[in-house]
């Protein structure tokens, strides 16, 4: 049984080179997906582990200009991205309904696979977000979700852009999160350039409904696939999977939603409790005390919570 199943999974291993698209096949980590599996059960093991027990007898390192400059430099990454699927396709020749997947080499066709490669390197440059928490002995910010989102994406992803790398309505997606980012990481920096830029992170509660917004437009852009007659879409189980992120991720912001704008649980209750430098601020809970509360919002699977 072992054998015929250690069979099985070489042979469809040997088959990779051959279902890859020829389009993509020369860009760096598309090989093979042994590459990006021991990136990414390296990053799990670092940040639950290593990273942990490493900072354990040490203080928490102060990364601020490291973080201004990380989270700007994604801000202008993820800019170029949007811009890219947008004059790939979505801009210029989308018909934002059932786009299928362009299998041609034409000079636009070519462009669209090199920004969905991009997309893909973003969530690997991305694994610095937790590398910073666990430098910063934020432990509570590695969640299970945190950790799920930031590995699993970039997995799956490899298997999108083997397969249909210019991905027509596959793609969509990718452009809204790109989108996404650029906002969430303009939060990010003015929040780690220090108490002076404070004042302009009013919008920190909006985040989270821009994320619930995310994942409606996504879910709707997707399901259109379901009731438009005759959508030959090639590869639909990608169509389904994407749904179901879009619906998972939608639920789970919601209940964070709920728990921290109405019930006010990670809401600050004084005048005092201003965000600080590390994106924290101060409160008191009428139970637990004196507590830490976060700036009040999730992102792409991060739930930011003490």
């Amino acid at each position: 049984m072992m054998q015929e199943v250690f069979s099985n999974v070489m042979s469809f291993y040997d088959s990779l080179p051959k279902r890859t698209d020829a389009r993509v096949r020369d860009y760096p980590l598309m090989q093979s997906p042994i590459q990006m599996t021991l990136i990414l059960v390296s990053y799990v093991v670092l940040v639950l582990y290593v990273g942990p027990r490493y900072m354990a007898n040490r203080k928490p390192y102060h990364l601020k200009v490291p973080m201004v400059i990380y989270n700007f430099c994604m801000v202008f990454f993820n800019a170029y991205i949007v811009y890219e699927f947008m004059m790939s396709g979505w801009a210029t020749t989308f018909t934002w309904r059932c786009d299928l997947i362009d299998i041609s080499t034409s000079p636009q066709t070519l462009r669209m696979i090199r920004v969905a490669w991009l997309f893909y390197f973003s969530k690997y440059v991305e694994l610095l977000d937790t590398v910073f928490f666990v430098l910063r002995k934020k432990h509570s910010q590695v969640t299970f979700l945190h950790i799920f989102h930031h590995s699993v994406l970039p997995w799956s992803w490899w298997w999108g852009i083997t397969i249909a790398p210019a991905g027509g309505m596959g793609s969509f997606h990718a452009m809204v999160n790109a989108t996404v980012h650029v906002i969430m990481y303009t939060y990010y920096g003015l929040a780690a350039a220090g108490p002076r830029f404070q004042k302009y992170l009013w919008w920190k509660k909006y985040m989270t409904a821009i994320q619930l917004i995310q994942f409606i437009v996504v879910s709707i852009h997707i399901s259109q696939y379901y009731f438009i007659k005759d959508c030959e879409y090639q590869v639909p189980i990608f169509i389904h999977l994407i749904w179901m992120y879009g619906m998972l991720f939608f639920v789970l912001f919601s209940n964070f939603w709920i728990q921290a704008y109405v019930k006010g649980k990670r809401l600050p209750t004084s005048k005092e409790d201003k965000p600080k430098q590390n994106g924290y601020a101060n409160g008191t809970h009428p139970e637990k005390g004196t507590v830490h509360y976060t700036n009040g919002f999730a992102v792409n699977g991060k739930v930011k919570e003490v």
